[in-house]
């Protein structure tokens, strides 16, 4: 399923959301599919992951050189439309982890997101806004890390009640905290009836 419409079909949650929606739907229909890469430069889809382990008492936090805080896996959709592939092709990517489940085939969470401008590879990027999919992953804390040297200093398993400690940026630790507590509350609810609590 597409971005447009994984959008056009969200429920949202709250006044952010619904106000959110609007909006990537206003400039999806503006640009098309010109949404889908970095050419369209005020703004363009993205995918994010809260990796969590299969107890929910861990998140998988990646140390983001550009940002320079701890902070979850996610990335530019680059032409590929489809929302829930980008959130596990950044996930492998920034964390080395093959094997992941998502809770959902649809995302948990939307947001328009801001990224202020700085320098990469060289070159100034301008202020410019994500239009961004969340999912929920849920990945073994056996699995092997590999650490993407190009993009992050970091990856580790974060104690969910620590990642305040980790990340200096409120407005995302708001959303974590908002993913996280749907998690707990969906995916337990599930296992408990699929008898596979604390199991993938």
């Amino acid at each position: 399923m597409g971005y447009f419409e994984i959008i056009e079909r969200y429920q949202t949650k709250s006044e952010q959301e619904e106000q959110d929606r609007f909006l990537m739907l206003e400039q999806m229909d503006l640009t098309g599919n010109k949404i889908l890469t970095r050419e369209n430069e005020a703004a363009h889809m993205t995918s994010s992951a809260v990796i969590l382990n299969p107890a929910l008492d861990k998140m998988l936090m990646i140390h983001h050189k550009i940002y320079d805080t701890w902070t979850w896996t996610g990335g530019h959709a680059d032409g590929e439309d489809n929302p829930l592939g980008t959130a596990i092709r950044e996930a492998r990517e920034e964390t080395g982890i093959e094997k992941m489940m998502p809770l959902s085939k649809d995302p948990i969470s939307i947001e328009v997101l801001p990224v202020f401008g700085h320098q990469k590879k060289g070159a100034y990027v301008s202020t410019h806004l994500h239009f961004n999919t969340s999912f929920v992953l849920i990945a073994e804390e056996t699995e092997l890390l590999v650490l993407n040297e190009e993009e992050t200093n970091g990856v580790q398993w974060v104690p969910v009640v620590k990642i305040g400690e980790y990340s200096n940026e409120p407005m995302l630790i708001e959303i974590y905290q908002k993913i996280i507590r749907f998690a707990q509350s969906a995916y337990k609810s599930k296992a408990r009836q699929n008898g596979m609590e604390g199991k993938l």
